[in-house]
């Protein structure tokens, strides 16, 4: 069984930075996609970020903004937020992709005022 715990949102300024954490537990394996998502009022979850191993991918609206890395000695991901917009206020999600199954934490709220 795998266990996602999320940690690091809150509220900041349009312009801000916020650093998001992801601790796993469980069985956990490098080559396993882990990410981020986030789901807005009225909105579908959306994909923001993913690593596997050391390939990552971006949505088009964060490239250049948010980094996502792991430490796998952690069993922790991380998604560096900077240069924040209102538009980025959303429920962050963590996720573990493991054929076929996905994991997900309970999500951490990000609100960026303007």
């Amino acid at each position: 069984q795998v266990q996602l715990v999320e940690s690091g949102g809150g509220l900041v300024r349009a312009g801000g930075s916020l650093r998001l954490s992801c601790a796993a537990s469980g069985s956990i394996f490098s080559s396993n996609t882990m990410g981020w998502y986030r789901q807005s009022p009225g909105k579908q979850r959306e994909l923001v970020a993913t690593i596997t191993s050391t390939i990552t991918k971006y949505a088009d609206s964060v490239k250049g903004r948010f980094t996502i890395s792991r430490d796998n000695a952690k069993n922790t991901v991380y998604l560096e937020m900077d240069s924040l917009k209102p538009e980025d206020t959303a429920v962050y999600y963590c996720n573990l992709y493991r054929f076929p199954l996905n994991y997900w934490g309970k999500g951490t709220l990000v609100t960026v005022s303007s």
